[in-house]
């Protein structure tokens, strides 16, 4: 059975300044800047949330369609999908305008400028489910995305009786009190960070024991601290999966939310689906990109055994 991933699909192109910016940027002419940065090293990876979190449930044995909005350029992400095995039925592609893309410049600081293009992202809200959903799908996540976009697919999931998470991450701004009560009210389960839980309670009104009486559960992740799954008047400690090394956050969240998808088809415990997710959020970290990281069914269990002290179910 597919599990629905809404959300956005995007071409991540990072590239690394030699030096420190601090050094090119006069703090007294912010006002009148005009500075170029020669970037020696660059790389160009296929992102978007959508993508990512169908391509770590793929990676673990679930079968991801994506519902979300290309455009011209799509072209090397497609083959990519279909490379990995994941549906493309419900990707609409606007010829008219390009996909989605992030241009990030980082310094020897860690410090990072980044340039935001939107494209056909913004035109996702025509991409409706209503009329196209899969009979078969018992389970489906909306990420961050077009604004109208997640907001419909919510409550077209809702309409169908879709077990539906809401993840808004770095698309929780554009939501105002109204809208982000309505949202939440049509999902069944919500996923955040501990930052954009307090966003989410500040811009809704409700506190966290209103916010967890509204939902089926809530997931908050800790980073390295761990994460905290709310069900009923349960409260689940998840420890952090030890990685291997750490390179590069970006995606974490992504992968994460993959394990808990992955976890709730075979209806597995919480607490084993937030230890699987957990993993998954460790194997993202030690590998720059977000849809590079590899592993097998053994190498999983194995670590998962390591980390848990418990065997990986079947």
């Amino acid at each position: 059975m597919p599990t629905i991933i809404c959300g956005s699909l995007a071409f991540d192109t990072i590239m690394v300044f030699q030096d420190r910016f601090k050094e090119h940027i006069l703090p007294d002419r912010v006002h009148m800047l005009n500075v170029s940065f020669t970037v020696p090293q660059m790389r160009r990876d296929f992102g978007g949330c959508a993508g990512n979190i169908a391509y770590n449930l793929k990676l673990l044995g679930g079968e991801p369609l994506i519902v979300g909005t290309v455009g011209q350029d799509f072209g090397p992400y497609a083959q990519h999908l279909q490379d990995l095995g994941i549906a493309q039925t419900h990707i609409a592609t606007r010829s008219d305008q390009y996909t989605a893309q992030a241009f990030i410049t980082t310094d020897l600081d860690d410090n990072q400028i980044t340039a935001f293009h939107p494209g056909a992202m913004m035109q996702a809200g025509k991409n409706h489910l209503a009329g196209h959903m899969p009979t078969d799908s018992r389970w489906a996540i909306v990420a961050p995305d077009g604004l109208d976009a997640m907001v419909q697919h919510l409550a077209d999931l809702h309409s169908a009786g879709v077990q539906t998470i809401f993840d808004p991450g770095q698309a929780l701004p554009l939501f105002d009190g109204d809208t982000l009560r309505k949202a939440i009210s049509d999902a069944d389960y919500l996923s955040v960070n501990d930052y954009e839980c307090g966003m989410v309670q500040a811009r809704t009104g409700w506190d966290l024991s209103t916010l967890r009486s509204k939902l089926k559960a809530l997931v908050v992740t800790h980073g390295e601290q761990g994460s905290r799954i709310y069900q009923g008047a349960e409260e689940i400690e998840i420890p952090a999966a030890k990685p291997h090394a750490v390179i590069d956050p970006t995606g974490c969240g992504d992968a994460y939310r993959a394990g808990l998808l992955y976890g709730l088809e075979r209806n597995l415990p919480w607490a084993t689906c937030g230890r699987i997710a957990s993993l998954m959020g460790a194997y993202k970290i030690e590998i720059a990109g977000t849809q590079n990281h590899h592993f097998t069914r053994a190498e999983f269990a194995q670590r998962y055994q390591e980390n848990f002290a418990e065997v990986l179910p079947n």
